[in-house]
């Protein structure tokens, strides 16, 4: 298949795990990928998996948190390919888990949201800006379900994907009749490098609640990201679409 041919894809997170998977989806289907990360050495190490398999791969160290790196990194992509249809926002950390909130470092809930929410939002601004002269345009932007249903001992990292949840709510619908969409995904546990900062426990209650009593995997993810954002899905936004093996129902 080649749905993504002659399209440019901004993918955060880029690097490993879910952004890593969903890059490659994107990039074996004909686009051109350009992974934001900010992780050198793991940015590097991913660009040459994907050019060995020949895949059009560039990358950019970035900290989407800060306004200006993410800003002058999406004119550098608009720059050098002359445009950007799609921007997958898959950056994000956990931050402190099996932590009472009573106990939760303000300084750790302040990072988590620099990343998590504010970057989600940064990502999602300048991607707008460069996608507006085209009219066209998708953007998926990774939640959790722990946004929500809520996981206890993580606020954290649960209010700052609500957060996400309702920034694609509010967006979908501010730039619902042009041609740019706006959707989020929000997964159960998904078999990642990043759980492996997950306290035993906190993952062990996680994992119970999924029916399917397993947890997802990268393949799975990029299945359903690759639809979101691919010219088929021209009538969803604003949606939080579930995968979660049966956690969440509506």
């Amino acid at each position: 298949m080649k749905r993504f041919e002659n399209q440019v894809a901004v993918i955060s997170g880029g690097a490993d795990g879910l952004g890593f998977g969903i890059a490659e989806r994107i990039a074996l289907e004909g686009g051109s990928i350009q992974l934001f990360d900010i992780n050198e050495k793991l940015l590097t190490k991913a660009l040459k998996i994907l050019r060995d398999k020949g895949c059009n791969a560039e990358g950019y160290t970035v900290d989407i948190s800060s306004e200006s790196q993410v800003q002058q990194a999406m004119l550098d992509v608009v720059n050098n390919f002359g445009k950007i249809d799609i921007m997958i926002n898959s950056a994000g950390i956990v931050g402190p888990t099996n932590t009472k909130i009573t106990n939760y470092p303000t300084e750790e809930y302040d990072k988590i949201y620099a990343i998590n929410l504010r970057g989600a939002f940064l990502m999602t601004k300048h991607a707008l800006k460069a996608m507006e002269p085209n009219n066209y345009g998708r953007i998926l932007l990774i939640a959790s379900i722990a946004g929500k249903e809520g996981n206890p001992f993580m606020a954290g990292y649960s209010s700052m994907k609500a957060g996400v949840i309702g920034l694609v709510k509010g967006i979908g619908k501010e730039y619902a009749q042009t041609g740019i969409t706006v959707n989020g995904l929000a997964p159960a546990v998904i078999k990642t490098a990043m759980n492996e900062n997950t306290a035993p426990e906190q993952l062990a209650y996680m994992t119970a609640k999924i029916p399917m009593g397993r947890l997802g995997t990268i393949e799975e993810v990029a299945s359903i990201a690759t639809w979101i954002v691919s010219k088929e899905a021209s009538f969803n936004t604003g949606f939080i679409f579930d995968i979660s093996g049966g956690r969440a129902t509506y």
